[in-house]
């Protein structure tokens, strides 16, 4: 029920101890060093012996932190409880330390080029080098770089080369470090600097003859070819001699026939594809063979060792002639005379520039341009997490992905395995809806015709239980019409959370409740919610969501808004701040709504002895009614099975100390009083009235024994002041001002009362 209120009922216990850990990271890497440390608040100063869980840190028993440089053994729950002469406090909360392997980092270029090879840029051009540590964000780094002339800042992430030259070219690592600890070194990145690449001019159309005008004869080859090349031999001769017919071919005319003589039309010179002569007198073109080009079958940005690769020699125009073919790598020819040359399961040795030419009859090509083939083995592929959480619940959805750096645009099939057992997935995407066995570690490789790359590190997924959100209300005591601020919390509130805000509504028919969403408060994305114009007591719940499709976490437990109606001023009412404080706990059906019903309590005071009658009795206009009570340790009860009309009979015992209401069988909810039993019968109680008074009105505060109901020779104490100290029974207030407000306590015989709050409340 709280502190405080224990401090009202005159009793007092030893404080919860809390347990801290400093620094207190999302993820702790085995090798650092962390100090636990057991606080009592508010015990500071006294002599305090500790006792952890676990116990290996028992040792020295009255040390309230250890430093531990931490390994994965140490992971799990650490708790304490603090003592003093004989008395113990309670157990803290228990806090968990999850301690994992350093992550492994990765270097990364950026721009990540997919035209060209892995790590391979152009003089002049620019390129960052970055440290990229998975699963470490958040973390404050220092990084340390291969080669040392990138360690100036010595703390950088990432470096950039302006205007890249041939000697930035190299291989480059990184590792991180944590405090005291180190990553591993990452896998190395080469950086390879060239010159640009030589511009081949192209023509559109396509044409392998333009004509100023059409020519008048057509000439054809056998073979076909379209271009005659310097160096081929062919034969010019003239046209045959051309004949006169007449027409009718008559070979008699006689006198008075007509005849019609011609010329023969000029002839066309072509080329039949027997003929193996050129007519003098006819235009031919004869160029020089075109220069071939050295293409690759299939055109991957990167080809890895044991891939396979066809290298053709293409000629731009000479489709359809019979050409042989010569071939070299670097300077060093290749006994091959075909146009296709192909290389099986390459290695690093295929790698190189390949060139080609061709002949025909007796004419040479020229040699082509290199064309480069670079053979790279591949590189350890990557897992990675979307969303890249850094706590994942058991039901959310996640993918793991696999990433083969610089492998962008081949055509892999990817193999999985779950703690080294295999996964029948091919995809480079694992989509999956966590449970506690996933997180064990997911780990891939790629497949690539005859090549297989390695296996890549583990990611191991971290799997929670469902969270729970807590929710906070700000202020929880307010006049009617103020605004009170909703916050709900959640681990790790990076994480991508949108956020849910209801309304608690009770069910009096059991002990469940509705909720009841607020407007406009479905999935916001901010973790606070305002509620304007509050004119009511009432309860609200909150909960969380994330993720594709989304996850739900739990309900919060409820938190209270407490509305004075006759108040305006927040500070009045005290007394019931500090009992109230304690209902902010109670389950979801204690949603308070505007009060419409009153408890009165007879007789009429907070504190009572053990086996007095107490009757509690419930007024409003309504025909059912229960009495419910929140006890000392935090549980809620009905207190009355069957009630007397709207009255409930208790005999007093100590366990009937607590908060006390009526409930209606319509939801309406009485204003709560205090009720504290006093178990022993030599120890005086202080006669108090159980509800607020009003500000001007009289009160009268009396001691009292179990055998003598008023006593003399008392003393009386204001907020544990001494006010009265004479042979009166009785400290009378005739006009009551907000002053007077706060712990009354008497004393008799040497002994005190237990302290009850009086409340002061203006007047309306």
């Amino acid at each position: 029920m709280g502190h405080s209120l224990l401090c009202m009922m005159g009793f007092f216990f030893p404080i919860k101890p809390t347990v801290t850990v400093e620094p207190f990271w999302p993820q702790i890497y085995s090798g650092e060093t962390v100090t636990v440390r057991c606080e009592i608040h508010g015990g500071e100063a006294a002599q305090w012996t500790y006792e952890w869980s676990p116990d290996k840190l028992n040792t020295p028993p009255t040390s309230n932190e250890h430093k531990i440089t931490v390994t994965e053994s140490d992971s799990g729950g650490y708790s304490c409880l603090g003592g003093r002469n004989s008395s113990w406090t309670e157990s803290s909360d228990v806090i968990t330390l999850r301690v994992i392997a350093p992550p492994e980092p990765t270097v990364t270029l950026q721009p990540s080029r997919t035209q060209i090879y892995s790590g391979v840029i152009y003089r002049g051009e620019a390129v960052t080098v970055r440290c990229e540590i998975h699963g470490g964000e958040g973390a404050h780094w220092t990084y340390e770089w291969r080669p040392a002339k990138l360690n100036t800042p010595p703390t950088s992430r990432e470096y950039t080369f302006s205007s890249a030259t041939e000697s930035d070219g190299g291989r480059y690592s990184c590792r991180g470090k944590r405090d005291s600890s180190w990553t591993e070194w990452s896998d190395n990145i080469t950086l390879t600097v060239l010159s640009p690449p030589k511009p081949t001019v192209t023509l559109q159309p396509s044409w392998t003859q333009i004509y100023r005008v059409p020519t008048k004869p057509t000439v054809t080859l056998q073979p076909s070819w379209t271009q005659i090349y310097s160096g081929e031999t062919v034969t010019v001769r003239s046209p045959p001699k051309p004949t006169v017919t007449l027409q009718p071919s008559w070979t008699q005319i006689y006198s008075g026939d007509t005849v019609t003589v011609r010329f023969p039309t000029k002839p066309t010179v072509t080329l039949q594809p027997s003929w193996t002569q050129i007519y003098s007198g006819e235009t031919v073109t004869v160029r020089s063979p075109p220069k071939p080009t050295v293409t690759l079958q299939p055109s991957w940005t990167q080809i890895y060792s044991g891939d396979t690769v066809t290298v053709r020699c293409e000629i731009q125009g000479g489709e359809g002639a019979q050409w042989t073919y010569e071939w070299r790598q670097g300077q060093v020819n290749i006994h091959e005379t075909s146009n296709e040359y192909r290389i099986s399961r390459l290695t690093e040795s295929d790698g190189g520039g390949y060139s080609c030419r061709s002949r025909r009859s007796s004419s040479w090509t020229e040699w082509s341009n290199s064309t480069p083939l670079r053979v790279i083995i591949p590189t350890k592929p990557t897992v990675t997490l979307q969303p890249s959480w850094t706590q994942i619940y058991s039901g959310e959805t996640v993918t793991v992905r696999c990433e083969i750096q610089g492998g962008e645009g081949a055509q892999w099939t990817y193999e999985w395995r779950q703690s080294q057992k295999n996964i029948p997935e091919t995809s480079s995407e694992y989509r999956i809806t966590v449970t506690e066995s996933d997180g064990e570690g997911y780990s891939c490789r790629g497949r690539r015709d005859y090549l297989l790359t390695e296996w890549s590190d583990i990611i191991r997924l971290t799997v929670s239980y469902e969270p729970r959100p807590v929710l906070t209300v700000s202020p929880s005591w307010l006049s009617p019409g103020a605004s009170v601020t909703l916050n709900c919390e959640v681990e790790h509130p990076s994480a991508g959370w949108s956020f849910y805000w209801y309304k608690a509504v009770p069910d009096l028919s059991g002990k469940s409740s509705s909720y009841e969403l607020l407007p406009d408060g479905s999935g916001t994305a901010n973790n606070s919610y305002i509620i304007h114009g509050q004119t009511h007591t009432a309860g609200y719940v909150c909960r969380a969501g994330r993720g594709d499709p989304e996850y739900h976490t739990d309900h919060s437990q409820p938190k209270f808004v407490w509305v004075d109606d006759a108040e305006s001023d927040d500070s009045k009412l005290m007394m019931s701040h500090d009992v109230y404080q304690a209902l902010h706990e109670l389950p979801a059906d204690k949603a308070y709504v505007h009060s419409a019903a009153s408890l009165t309590v007879s007789p009429d005071r907070v504190q009572h002895f053990t086996s007095d009658s107490v009757s509690l009795t419930c007024e409003g206009n309504f025909t059912e009614w229960r009495v419910r009570k929140f006890s000392e340790d935090g549980r809620l009860y009905s207190v009355c099975r069957r009630m007397t009309g709207s009255t409930c009979d208790i005999k007093a015992s100590k366990s009937d100390t607590g908060v006390y209401w009526c409930e209606s069988g319509s939801g309406e909810f009485s204003s709560a009083v205090n009720i504290t039993v006093q178990n022993d019968g030599n120890v005086s109680i202080l006669v108090s009235p159980v509800h607020p008074v009003t500000e001007g009105a009289s009160v009268n505060l009396s001691c009292s024994l179990r055998t003598q109901k008023i006593l003399s020779n008392v003393f009386f104490y204001h907020n544990d002041k001494l006010i009265q100290n004479d042979t009166r029974g009785e400290l009378k207030i005739s006009a009551v001002s907000k002053s007077d407000e706060g712990f009354y306590k008497c004393q008799y015989s040497g002994r005190e009362s237990a302290q009850s709050w009086m409340s002061v409340k203006g007047l309306k």
